[in-house]
């Protein structure tokens, strides 16, 4: 017993030092900018952070569909319509876009589905208020894309070939949505005053929502230091929350429209504008599930899945019907 340990003991020392020279190896390929493909040696940490995050950010765009999908029957016009179901067409195909880039690394799509219908993965917190009126469509084009795009773009340079190469055409056609909503807010805000009141309310409602989209602060994010060093991520929540502060500020301020935060500031020492706190304890309920959405959101999602069943039960008798047909003839 104890010969055959001293004759383990230099394997296992062998192992750790493979694995060490591979990790070193995986780090100076971030470092010197290089992308990671699906056959690639990755840590296995590595590979379950961006399941964890490209498969959060499928799921958000699939329930994304919900709260706008509610208005194409209601849109004020034929143009709006055509619009609104374009772009909740796109974030279906962004939906699928990610998927399949999760599935490269290893998880099956179902899988995924699986876990969110269970509970078990997330999605963001945006999806998860109302829309109540028409105005609020123009403000999620202007402010919850607005801040999906100041998110996404350098997700464009993400590490990993399969996600970075899915957000070119993502952020593309975002940027479509953003221009879309924040057009529908500019006809609002110069209309009449009952427009224009339409207008305010959606923003008050969506401002502080929409900061929290970037996820907590960096002092409590568990996933930044991880996500950052190996160039998954290239700027923090804060980061990123102040970039579409101050990209956002000035054109809420075109529209007529104020912002509802009463310690807001322009600090001209260093360029930004200062924001009032946060209330985190609201972010952190909605991602508990006790946003005034959640289990309207995940009803109706767990319902498409069980009305869909029977496509996919279809599909996947043809695809068998297909390969027994394509052996015979071989």
């Amino acid at each position: 017993m104890y010969t055959q340990g001293l004759a383990q003991a230099p394997d296992a020392a062998d192992r750790r030092i493979e694995d060490a020279d591979k990790l070193r190896a995986f780090q100076e390929r971030i470092d010197a900018e290089e992308r990671i493909e699906p056959n690639d040696w990755m840590p296995e940490a590595y590979r379950r952070t961006l399941v964890r995050q490209i498969s959060q950010h499928a799921h958000s765009e699939i329930i994304g569909m919900q709260p706008e999908g509610n208005w194409i029957t209601r849109a004020p016009s034929l143009r709006r319509k055509a619009a609104l179901l374009a772009k909740v067409q796109d974030e279906c195909g962004h939906g699928l876009y990610l998927y399949a880039a999760a599935e490269t690394l290893g998880v099956a799509r179902e899988e995924m589905v699986d876990q969110l219908l269970a509970g078990k993965a997330k999605y963001s917190s945006i999806f998860n208020y109302p829309t109540l009126t028409w105005a609020d469509i123009g403000a999620i084009g202007w402010l919850v894309d607005g801040a999906a795009i100041m998110n996404q773009i350098p997700l464009c340079r993400c590490s990993y070939g399969p996600y970075a190469r899915a957000m070119i055409r993502v952020c593309k056609e975002e940027s479509f949505h953003q221009r879309q909503g924040y057009e529908i807010m500019l006809t609002l805000c110069r209309g009449n005053a009952a427009q224009k009141e339409m207008a305010q309310d959606a923003l008050n409602r969506w401002w502080w929502p929409c900061l929290m989209m970037f996820g907590p602060p960096d002092s409590a994010s568990q996933h930044t230091d991880a996500s950052t060093k190996w160039k998954i991520k290239r700027f923090t929540n804060d980061e990123l929350r102040q970039k579409f502060i101050d990209a956002t500020v000035p054109q809420a301020h075109y529209l007529g429209l104020t912002v509802p935060d009463p310690e807001l500031r322009y600090d001209e020492a260093s360029g930004h504008w200062q924001h009032g706190a946060i209330d985190w304890e609201e972010f952190k309920q909605v991602i508990a599930g006790n946003g005034p959405c959640n289990a309207q959101r995940m009803e109706r999602r767990r319902q498409t899945e069980e009305d869909g069943a029977w496509v996919r039960e279809a599909a996947r008798a043809f695809a068998e019907k297909e390969k027994r047909r394509h052996r015979v003839a071989a």
